[in-house]
């Protein structure tokens, strides 16, 4: 059976603001996606990333952080992750910023990336999301 006749998969799991909750989310898109059949590679870092950002800038105490991978029928694969902190919304640096403390990991998330943005969420948070190609693996 071919990914177009199956349908769009999704998968969403909450996990805790905390260092290893961001590890166990890369470990987490490996798994899933290794089970549907889709490389990896480019989804691992940009989870890692954004759950990254999500713990160091997104956390609010008591608050969890969310994953979400939704893989269409035609194989884009869109990554989205959920923090508690609306407020705080991710830039990307460019290449004259030099060691700026933040936004370089962006620039990964969008070279990996067709596109990527920022969307509100209920309750003050704030969804970043990054759509992949099935060409990146």
């Amino acid at each position: 059976m071919t990914q177009a006749a199956v349908g769009a998969r999704q998968f969403s799991v909450q996990l805790s603001a905390t260092r290893s909750g961001a590890r166990l989310a890369g470990l987490l898109t490996v798994r899933q996606l290794r089970d549907w059949g889709v490389p990896s590679g480019c989804a691992r870092q940009v989870v890692a990333e954004l759950a990254a950002n999500a713990v160091l800038h997104g956390r609010v105490p008591g608050r969890d952080f969310r994953l979400a991978l939704r893989l269409d029928p035609a194989g884009v694969l869109r990554v989205e992750v959920t923090d508690a902190r609306g407020d705080r919304i991710p830039r990307v640096d460019g290449p004259g910023a030099g060691w700026a403390e933040s936004g370089r990991g962006m620039l990964l998330v969008a070279a990996y990336s067709e596109r990527w943005g920022v969307v509100p969420a209920p309750a003050g948070c704030k969804t970043v999301w990054a759509e992949l190609e099935p060409t990146c693996g």
